[in-house]
């Protein structure tokens, strides 16, 4: 099986993209040929060298 995911969300604001991403891992560990097309905000996925800020939540 041939799979084909296209990625255009940035890695931080929503779970698309990390889903997207966790999807393709999947179907490799199931031996599918995947392709992954990053495009848009969707490149950042691949920068490796980014930090995130941390982000505190107040608990009430």
């Amino acid at each position: 099986m041939n799979t084909l995911i296209i990625i255009n969300e940035p890695p931080y604001g929503n779970e698309r993209s990390y889903n997207g991403l966790r999807l393709a891992k999947a179907l490799i560990a199931a031996d599918a040929s995947v392709t992954v097309f990053l495009i848009a905000d969707g490149v950042s996925c691949a920068n490796t060298t980014r930090k995130c800020q941390k982000v505190f939540i107040a608990s009430s």
